[in-house]
């Protein structure tokens, strides 16, 4: 994976601004820590991060190749899982190569399709395309918005670049946040609505969407989204199909010139996903696979079962492990190393995020680049194949609002009463749901039931899934790790998106679709496992930790998060935090009180380190 970032003006000459660019591309410098490169000329300047997995010496950029008359250059972050398949494609109609990289491979692409070329690609990537004689931009981002890309208009100037950090370092962007982005931060965070930036008049290219910039003004569309139509395939033939699509969207994402591995959990996913792995492993008589499992200590003293979490994943790793014939590492983590953390996910994010999960995260993916580079995890299969609570429960599938999130009273309740009135948080959230809901595609003459569970998946699958996709890649990026998710392979999620209820719980079991095409390549104590989400914090030291740091923060005068809440009322929080209560969760399964008080400390600090300005 890499970091991108560019500078169009179609006024000034930018032949002189390399410090700039390079100054963009190196706020990113986690995401390519390789090499690096810039590209100059009159009207456009591209800076580039590498993380070198494929094509060491060939797979440079920017990347500039001439056809005829023409002259085009890429900057691009991703990888392509179809790159054989595009290049034999392309020499049949005349194309050479200079190297075996996906990069170039997707630079002629759209040499030869144009805009279209995003159609037949196959992979995670967000990119950008100059072409020096039309004088114009085009960018596009996979489908499932696995890998970032941000821009934003300033005059004639058109700025972009993979994080937010990087546009931030263009003097023209300024840390300008109004009543919209601190909706999105109190009301809507840690997800966020597709395309907001946050930051004031700087947005996102949406997941499976294009832009075309021009002189005359930026035009954005989507070149791919979800549809509904009937499902007519039996049973056997749905698990068939399923299976047969897992199988090879995982054996796809083993290509790499770097060592591969895989994070288990003991789960449903990442076991399926290493089991794969560990299979197409032994056929081509590679080495054996290795594979990671985060856990912390004491775990199993503080451990308490409840209704989101069923049980430590651990022995389940293990047992899979062993099954399919891994080389497995157990990565643990101290309460202390994790306190001492707190604050560090906030310079891969860019933006408050999910608290401990981050922490966490980054620390296991920091371990792990000690000997690997690229890994394939389990993301994804939860909003694909239903596995989550509000699929299931009376409570989620009634609810007027996104179902992952309702505690908004709770929410607002620690808001001061001047930022209630100022972003209106009831309403911008019920805004937010209704466009999300709009976007879901009907299918003519589906019952109630249906239909409502089609639209909980859509909304996982677009609003939900995002975050828990920008958690992996900043992460995994602040550790210079290519993390791949084997789940969001859009021919899988377009297939499933369509399955009827009824066959995605088969057997009576939460993702049974998923556990009948699995079988046989996992032990049945694995296979039916209970669901349990990525491990939080069950550690005392963690809410004593995270409630004294949001305290210190409320009794400095200084702190940018005072007039923003209501100081009485996270006291009186932090003082029932002390009581034992039923655990729930106020965003997604695991993030409760302990979380609520990392968060804020986060807004407080992103507040201070980024010089948020309010308007």
């Amino acid at each position: 994976m890499c970091g991108i970032a560019g500078w169009i003006d179609w006024e000034r000459d930018l032949r002189h601004e390399e410090a700039v660019v390079r100054a963009m591309a190196s706020t990113m410098a986690c995401r390519g820590p390789d090499a690096d490169g810039v590209y100059l000329s009159k009207s456009a300047a591209f800076g580039h991060r590498r993380l070198v997995v494929v094509d060491p010496a060939g797979g440079a950029q920017p990347m500039s190749r001439r056809f005829g008359e023409r002259s085009y250059t890429l900057v691009y972050n991703g990888e392509l899982y179809n790159t054989e398949d595009l290049r034999t494609q392309l020499k049949a109609l005349g194309y050479t190569f200079q190297s075996y990289s996906d990069t170039e491979v997707l630079l002629v692409s759209y040499v030869a399709w144009g805009e279209a070329c995003v159609d037949k690609l196959n992979g995670i990537f967000a990119f950008a395309i100059w072409d020096e004689a039309r004088q114009r931009l085009f960018m596009a981002r996979d489908r499932l918005g696995v890998k970032p890309l941000f821009y934003a208009r300033r005059g004639s100037s058109f700025l972009f670049a993979s994080e937010l950090k990087g546009l931030l370092a263009h003097p023209l962007v300024d840390p300008v946040v109004d009543a919209e982005g601190l909706a999105e931060v109190f009301a809507i965070g840690p997800a966020r609505t597709p395309g907001h930036g946050i930051f004031k008049n700087v947005f996102e290219v949406r997941a499976g969407h294009a832009l075309m910039a021009t002189r005359d003004g930026d035009r954005t569309w989507a070149y791919w989204r979800l549809t509904s139509r009937e499902h007519t395939d039996n049973l056997d033939t749905t698990v068939a199909t399923v299976r047969e699509l897992l199988v090879d969207t995982v054996e796809r994402q083993l290509v790499s010139d770097v060592p591969v591995c895989t994070f288990l959990s003991g789960g449903i996913d990442s076991s399926i996903v290493t089991a794969i792995a560990a299979d197409a492993y032994r056929a081509a008589g590679r080495e054996p696979l290795h594979t990671f499992a985060i856990e912390f200590e004491d775990m199993e003293k503080y451990f308490k079962a409840n209704a989101f979490q069923k049980s430590i994943d651990a022995p389940y790793a293990i047992r899979v492990a062993e099954h399919v014939g891994t080389v497995h590492h157990r990565v643990v983590f101290s309460m202390r190393e994790m306190t001492s953390h707190l604050l560090t996910p906030l310079a891969w994010r860019d933006v408050p995020g999910m608290c401990d999960i981050d922490v966490s995260m980054y620390l296991f993916c920091r371990e792990i680049k000690r000997t690997h580079t690229v890994a394939l995890t389990g993301e994804a299969a939860d909003e694909v194949f239903g596995g989550y609570p509000w699929f299931h429960r009376e409570e989620s599938l009634r609810a007027d609002t996104f179902p992952w999130s309702l505690r908004l009273r709770d929410r607002v309740a620690i808001l001061s009463e001047e930022l209630k009135s100022w972003i209106r948080p009831y309403e911008y959230v019920a805004d937010r749901y209704r466009e999300a809901l709009n976007e879901v595609p009907a299918l003519p003459g589906e019952d109630p039931h249906e239909a409502r569970v089609r639209e909980i998946g859509y909304l996982s699958i677009t609003r939900f899934l995002p975050t828990l996709l920008d958690r992996k890649d900043r992460m995994s990026m602040g550790a210079s790790l290519e993390a791949r998710v084997p789940f969001c392979d859009h021919r899988l999620v377009e297939y499933v998106f369509n399955v009827p209820w009824a066959m995605k719980a088969c057997d009576g079991e939460i993702k049974g679709l998923l556990r009948r095409a699995a079988r046989g390549m996992l032990p049945d104590d694995v296979l039916y496992r209970k669901k349990s989400p990525y491990p939080g914090t069950p550690n005392p030291e963690y809410l004593e930790a995270t409630r004294a740091r949001c305290l210190e923060v409320l009794d400095d005068p200084a702190s940018p998060l005072r007039p923003l809440v209501d100081v009485g009322a996270i006291q009186a929080l932090a003082e029932a935090s002390h009581q034992p209560g039923e655990h729930r969760p106020w965003f997604g399964q695991i993030l409760g009180t302990p979380q609520l008080f990392h968060y804020l400390v986060e807004i407080d600090e992103w507040m201070r380190r980024y010089h948020v300005r309010l308007v």
